[in-house]
């Protein structure tokens, strides 16, 4: 395998941050590969975390210390509101219809006005979370990444529902710290981030993967930890849509999705990070295989 021109990451809640990190270090450590050498970064959710890191330089880590700092801030939600699965899974239920509506058999369904008219209707009956994302704003702010036009990160506007993809040209300024806390903001669970003025909630609230924004490139790689469970058929549908739109550009698309091994270890609930072991390991596992010549 070559090193694509573009690496898409996915939604999938903290064990899909962790998943992507064990496939990127389990083919690097296969094959060589260095996945920061990217060109461009499309990070959404949980990929933008992981899309942040490597647009800093930092490899891919599949190390035991799998508590990572948004692991830590969805524990102490849910020590002070509730199980964050629990929340998490609600949010997902809610949204899933209104997040899907825009994915027609048509390639840019995605993009027309209507669908953010049907996700602004959505949010609006989300109540606004309420949790802070302090430990990930620290651990970003200490990498010191910064928009130098290879990473971008989508989001959605809480009012208006349309999708913007921090750090390309039009976009409002912002810090790498702030998107990504914003990316990762999921409605009715983590509180939205203000920035220019707006608030700004997760970008999987527009799509899973959002395939659509990779730049013009003539290759690309997404990982996409959704793919199994409850939001499966919405990633499907995204993939399907976008996926289509990147072909017409001419853009060979490869895309991986947690095997059964990874599947059983992330389970149903995306925020359990008590199985972020588990899943490092079998994520590991696969990524080795993929980067086997």
């Amino acid at each position: 395998m070559q090193l694509p021109e573009a690496l898409v990451l996915g939604v999938g809640g903290t064990l899909g941050e962790a998943w992507i990190r064990g496939v990127l270090a389990g083919m690097e450590a296969e094959n060589g590969l260095r996945f920061r050498d990217c060109e461009a970064f499309v990070g959404t959710s949980a990929g933008s975390i992981v899309a942040a890191r490597l647009a800093a330089g930092v490899q891919p880590d599949a190390g035991p210390d799998a508590a990572r700092a948004w692991a830590r801030d969805a524990g102490e939600a849910a020590r002070g509101n509730g199980s964050p699965g629990a929340r998490f899974l609600r949010a997902a239920g809610r949204l899933g219809a209104v997040a899907a509506a825009p994915f027609a058999p048509v390639a840019a369904a995605a993009l027309t006005p209507p669908g953010a008219l049907v996700r602004a209707a959505g949010l609006a009956a989300v109540p606004a979370g309420t949790h802070r994302l302090r430990r990930l704003a620290a651990e970003l702010d200490a990498l010191g990444a910064r928009f130098d036009g290879r990473l971008r990160i989508p989001v959605v506007d809480r009012r208006t529902g349309r999708r913007v993809v921090l750090g390309t040209p039009g976009a409002p300024e912002a810090s790498v710290t702030d998107a990504v806390l914003a990316s990762c903001a999921i409605p009715g669970y983590f509180a939205p981030i203000r920035i220019a003025g707006r608030e700004y909630v997760d970008g999987g609230v527009w799509s899973p993967t959002n395939l659509d924004v990779v730049p013009r490139v003539r290759t690309a790689l997404c990982l996409a930890p959704s793919a199994h469970g409850r939001l499966g058929a919405l990633t499907a549908a995204a993939r399907a849509a976008e996926g289509l739109v990147l072909r017409r550009r001419g853009v060979a698309l490869d895309t991986v999705v947690p095997d059964d091994a990874s599947a059983r270890a992330m389970g149903a609930n995306l925020m359990d990070a008590r199985r972020s072991p588990q899943v490092l390991a079998a994520a590991f596992a696969q990524g080795r295989r993929l980067g086997e010549p």
